[in-house]
This record gives C-alpha cells, sequence and structure tokens, in this order.
C-alpha cells in the first residue's frame, strides 16, 4: 500500500493490526472488530486504552471502542423487545459480540482513507440463546479522521428488536478539567440517581462518578480539553441517544484492568441507540450508527 502500512501483531491472547499512515495510527483486534486505540501523529491519543488492559480470549479489552449489540448495558435495564429476543441463560452486559472473533473482509485503500471491513458470521443465526438472521458488519474507515460504522442486516422473517452502542473510550488530559459540548438543554437520565429524568444546563463537567444517557442527542458533540489545547469532536449518524460514563475513584478501583488514577485520563461518550431510540428492524431492512472522530485545536 502506498500509504498505509498493515502490521500484524499478537497482544496477550489477541490477534490485532496496527495501521500506519502519514497523519495517523490505529490499533484494532479481530476480538469484537474492537478499535483498541487511535491517535494523530504528533497528538497524544484520541481514542484510550487502558494501562492495566487485560488481552485476553472471551473478554473485551479496556479501550478504544467496544462494540455493544444486540444490547447494551445491563440486559434488564433493556425495553421488553429487546429482551424478548434472547432465550439464553444470563444474560452477560453489552450484549454478546464484544469477546467473539470477527472475520476480517477486507482492507482497501481508497484515495486518502482505508476502509477496513469485518464481519461477525454468528450473528446469522448462531449466537448462543439469539437464534436471529442479521448480517452484522463494522466498517472502520482511517483518513483525516476516523469513521466507524456499525451495519444490521436483518435476513430473518420475523422484526428484529435491537439497542446498541459504539462504546468509545476517549483520552483526556485530566477529566476534571474538561466539558463535554452540545448536551445544553437536553434532557437525560441519571441512572446513579434512580434512573430519574433531568435536564441538562449548560456544557458538561465532571467532579464525580458519571453515568448518564442523554436523550434526543445532536449529531454533533464534543470534548474540550484545555490542557492539550483541544477539541475532540464526535459526528453520529443513526443515533439519537449517547451514554456519557467515567468511574471515578471509588468504581476504578474495582475494576481489575483500570489503573487506580485510570479514570482521570478517560471519558466514555458512547453513540447509541438505547430506550426509546431502539432499533426496529423489518425483515429485509436495514440500519447503520456510526460515528466519526476527529480533533480541532482549541
Amino acid at each position: 500500500m502506498a500509504n498505509f502500512q498493515v502490521d500484524t501483531e499478537l497482544h496477550g491472547e489477541l490477534n490485532c493490526w496496527r495501521i500506519t499512515s502519514e497523519h495517523a495510527e490505529l490499533l484494532i483486534a479481530q476480538q469484537g472488530a474492537q478499535v483498541l486505540s487511535y491517535q494523530q501523529i504528533g497528538e497524544p491519543p484520541l481514542l484510550w486504552l487502558s494501562d492495566q488492559a487485560i488481552f485476553r480470549q472471551g473478554k473485551s479489552v479496556r479501550a478504544g471502542a467496544p462494540v455493544c449489540w444486540p444490547w447494551f448495558g445491563i440486559f434488564e435495564r433493556n425495553p421488553d423487545s429487546v429482551k424478548a429476543l434472547y432465550q439464553g441463560g444470563q444474560a452477560p452486559a453489552h450484549g454478546l459480540v464484544r469477546g467473539r472473533d470477527w472475520k476480517l473482509l477486507n482492507i482497501e485503500e481508497s484515495g486518502a482513507t482505508l476502509r477496513i471491513e469485518f464481519a461477525l458470521p454468528e450473528a446469522l443465526g448462531d449466537l448462543p440463546g439469539w437464534p436471529h438472521e442479521v448480517e452484522l458488519k463494522l466498517v472502520v474507515e482511517l483518513g483525516q479522521q476516523l469513521q466507524l460504522t456499525l451495519t444490521s442486516y436483518n435476513l430473518g422473517n420475523t422484526d428484529v428488536t435491537l439497542s446498541q452502542a459504539l462504546h468509545s473510550y476517549f483520552a483526556v488530559s485530566d477529566v476534571r478539567q474538561v466539558q463535554v459540548e452540545g448536551v445544553d438543554g437536553l434532557a437525560y437520565i441519571e441512572t446513579l440517581a434512580n434512573w430519574e429524568q433531568r435536564k441538562q444546563q449548560g456544557n458538561l463537567g465532571f467532579a464525580g462518578e458519571t453515568d448518564r444517557i442523554y436523550l434526543n442527542t445532536p449529531e454533533r458533540l464534543a470534548i474540550v480539553d484545555p490542557h492539550w489545547n483541544r477539541r475532540i469532536t464526535l459526528q453520529a449518524g443513526g443515533s439519537r441517544t449517547a451514554v456519557i460514563w467515567n468511574p471515578w475513584t471509588d468504581r476504578a478501583r474495582d475494576l481489575p484492568d483500570m489503573a487506580d488514577d485510570g479514570w482521570q485520563r478517560m471519558l466514555c461518550i458512547e453513540t447509541a441507540n438505547v430506550l426509546d431510540d431502539v432499533v426496529v428492524l423489518k425483515p429485509g431492512a436495514s440500519h447503520a450508527m456510526s460515528v466519526a472522530i476527529g480533533s480541532e485545536v482549541l
């Protein structure tokens, strides 16, 4: 390839690809088709990789952008139409696809962009406890920005209802010093206060554990990081909800794959379809959820 270099690496038990261009570097794992890290040359990382990440088969890595599908978060908190499709035992958080190896379909260069396409053949009826036929693909496009597009195509003969998310971990200088733009005036669910619905006043800053679901979100959100003199931009498609999460001190200490102070260097803004924003796929219908990640100098 003229403009991109693709190297195969083994991180712990996981097969990965490191992709470099003149503009950026990307690390992506076959398991979960999970982007593990992303940074533009000469800048701090944009997507955060935990210093204590565990690279083990069957376990999602605390990093990058895990794919949550065909449900998001705690299974019991999903709508009945999502839960009704699962016929298995104890339902794992964040769905069934994060810990499975995806198939790399193609890596191709198109001008100044490298396009990496993954599929999960098991989603066509072979996921344990979830016997539905959905063609599931993730396309990763590396150019001036990084774009992730998750597409679900219902090949079965009955409706399929999905909740899902691209569970993106963003790298920040210090979460106590950053703010999220684009949420002023939005309604949100405060999951840490009995799932009350509240209204955001101004930009969102951070002074404690945060776990909120923002409703009817605009396409563009941003993280303003004065210390690193940058704004991380998120441009979403096919999504009207965003989950914003940081574990803070106590929760971080309970996570074996995060340093006790790791919470200071990360912030999750998850492009999602959850709650009333779930996706209902009629037979033959498809849905694409995407996020484009970039940065601007303040």
